[in-house]
């Protein structure tokens, strides 16, 4: 694959498609989480957003790269 892709003669890296579905991903999941309390069991809220931000941007790369 790629490392980057054009879009209108603009180059953009191949890793953005996968950080707008991520992010995407974890405004969705957040607003999951916190509608059913899971957030009442977590220690961080903050931190754990954080981390299921990074673990979603980590698989996707992973799936682009590995």
């Amino acid at each position: 694959m790629p490392r980057e892709f054009a879009l209108a003669g603009i180059l953009f890296p191949s890793l953005l498609p996968v950080l707008l579905i991520s992010a995407s991903l974890t405004w969705l999941l957040d607003g999951l989480f916190a509608r059913f309390g899971f957030y009442r069991h977590v220690w961080r809220p903050p931190l754990f957003r954080l981390a299921l931000f990074v673990c979603l941007f980590g698989g996707g790369g992973l799936l682009i790269y590995g």
